[in-house]
C-alpha cells in the first residue's frame, strides 16, 4: 500500500485548546512494500503520527493518501474496507489478561472475517498452524495455549508483533515495538518484522527509541522533532550531526556518552551511547 502525506497537521486528541499541533505540516511519500523507520526525541509526536496513518485521527490541515484515496472523503463503508488493510500494532497490545495466547495472535485475522466466524474463534480458535507458525518466527511457538497473565510484559509484546503475521493488512504500522526486549531479542524481532513483511510485500513503518536498531534494519530513516519532520534520509546518510540536531536539549534520553566522530559514518554501527531508553 502506498502512503502520502501532504503538509499533514493534527491535534493531539488530549491536548488543550491553544496547544501546538502534535504533528505539523507532515509531508511522506512511502511506497508500496517499503520500509521505514520513525525516530525522535521522547513528545516528538511519532505515536499521534502513527494514528494519522492509520486513520485514527482526521488531519485538520493537509491530507493523508492511502493508494491515492483520501480515507477521510470515503463514504464509511468504504472507509470501513480501507481500514481492514490497515494493522496498527500499539507499544503495549491489549490483550485481554485471561485469554489464551493462540486467540491473541488470531485477533490479527479478525477484520477480515464474518461476525460468526470471529466468534467461532473465540471459543474453538482456528488456524492453530498459522497461529504457531507467527508465534514461532518470534520464538514464543511454546506459548501457543499460554493464558496472556501468565507469560512476561516482553512476550506480550511479541504476541502482539505476531499479529501482524497472521493479518491480511497490506500496511503496518508499529509503535516501538522493542521497548520491553534486551538487545538480542530486540534484534531477533526486528529480523522477523522486516522478514515478514517483505515477504508479504507490506509497507512497514516502525517508531522506534533504539537508534542503533532502526538504522540496522530499515532502508529509510525519518527524524522528527517537535511534530516536523527534520530529515527523510537512506539508513547509510543519516549522520552524527543529524542525530545530534535531532536528540538536541534530550540528550538524558540516552544511555551512556554520546561521542559520535563524523568518520564513523556512514556504514559503521552506531556507537552504544546512540541507543536511547
Amino acid at each position: 500500500m502506498k502512503l502520502v502525506l501532504q503538509a499533514a497537521t493534527v491535534l493531539h486528541p488530549s491536548a488543550p485548546s491553544g496547544a501546538p499541533a502534535a504533528v505539523r505540516a507532515a509531508s511522506l511519500e512511502v511506497q508500496a512494500g517499503e520500509q521505514l523507520a520513525i525516530i525522535g526525541p521522547s513528545g516528538a509526536g511519532k505515536t499521534t503520527l502513527l494514528h494519522l496513518m492509520a486513520c485514527a485521527l482526521r488531519p485538520t490541515a493537509g491530507a493523508v493518501l492511502l493508494d491515492g484515496q483520501d480515507p477521510w472523503r470515503l463514504p464509511r463503508p468504504a472507509l470501513q474496507r480501507l481500514r481492514k488493510a490497515l494493522l496498527l500494532a500499539p507499544q503495549v497490545p491489549p490483550l485481554p489478561p485471561r485469554q489464551r495466547v493462540v486467540t491473541a495472535v488470531l485477533a490479527g485475522r479478525l477484520p477480515h472475517e464474518s461476525l460468526w466466524a470471529s466468534l467461532r474463534s473465540l471459543l474453538h480458535p482456528q488456524d492453530l498452524a498459522l497461529a504457531h507458525q507467527a508465534l514461532a518466527a518470534f520464538d514464543l511457538g511454546d506459548k501457543l495455549f499460554e493464558r496472556v497473565d501468565r507469560i512476561s510484559g516482553g512476550e506480550r509484546q511479541r504476541v502482539g508483533l505476531a499479529r501482524a503475521l497472521v493479518s491480511q493488512a497490506r500496511l503496518w504500522l508499529v509503535d516501538e515495538p522493542l521497548s520491553a526486549l534486551d538487545p538480542t531479542r530486540s534484534r531477533h524481532a526486528l529480523d522477523a518484522l522486516t522478514c515478514a513483511a517483505r515477504e508479504r510485500g507490506a509497507t512497514l513503518v516502525a517508531t522506534l527509541h533504539h537508534v542503533d536498531m532502526a538504522l540496522a534494519h530499515f532502508p529509510r530513516i525519518v527524524g522528527l522533532r517537535d511534530g516536523a519532520v527534520a530529515f527523510d534520509l537512506p539508513s547509510a546518510r543519516v549522520t552524527p550531526a543529524h542525530l545530534q540536531a535531532l536528540y538536541a536539549q534530550h540528550l538524558h534520553e540516552l544511555s551512556g556518552p554520546v561521542d559520535l566522530a563524523p568518520d564513523e559514518f556512514p556504514g559503521g554501527p552506531v556507537p552504544v551511547g546512540m541507543l536511547c531508553r
